[in-house]
């Protein structure tokens, strides 16, 4: 563990400040959650995610769909890919989803591209195909995608309604 530098003191009801920088860094946004963990003398602080228990799950999902559809299939948290099938797998597994991804999980909403055309996964990282986008909501939160991209041929009702069964499987997984 590297140190910041950052020194801060404890206020009278046992607060810190955690600095704007390291939140911008670490992607930690307004009333997010942080789980605490101690060791020895250390304490320390992980963003916490309702994905993270569901990351098996959705491994087995993901390669699962990949062998049947043969399309990459993407499971994202919040922040980052925590479920690659497909020749992206390398390329993504555990990367930081980009700002336009945030946004869609943001919307709620499908979004189904039926003609080749590029999306931004990674940050200035772009893949050029047809895809559809289905958000994993638990309690009316968006908490992760479903992410299909088909590089060659286009995607059709069954793909779309593969991406809505897995995220709406997942948000009621993730309840439990």
């Amino acid at each position: 563990m590297k140190s910041t530098g950052v020194v801060r003191r404890v206020d009278d009801l046992g607060r810190i400040v955690i600095p704007k920088e390291i939140r911008r860094t670490l992607r930690i946004r307004d009333g997010e959650s942080l789980e605490i963990f101690v060791d020895r003398e250390m304490i320390a602080l992980k963003k916490f995610s309702k994905m993270s228990n569901m990351e098996e799950v959705s491994k087995e999902l993901v390669d699962i769909i990949n062998d049947v559809i043969n399309k990459n299939v993407f499971v994202t948290d919040r922040d980052k890919f925590i479920a690659v099938a497909g020749s992206l797998k390398k390329k993504y597994l555990d990367k930081n989803i980009s700002k336009y991804l945030e946004k869609m999980m943001g919307d709620r909403k499908n979004i189904v591209e039926k003609t080749i055309s590029e999306i931004e996964l990674l940050d200035n990282e772009k893949e050029n195909g047809s895809y559809i986008i289905s958000p994993i909501i638990m309690n009316g939160d968006a908490i992760g995608l479903v992410i299909v991209i088909s590089d060659k041929t286009g995607l059709g009702q069954i793909e779309e309604k593969l991406a809505t069964v897995i995220a709406q499987f997942l948000g009621k997984y993730v309840e439990e």
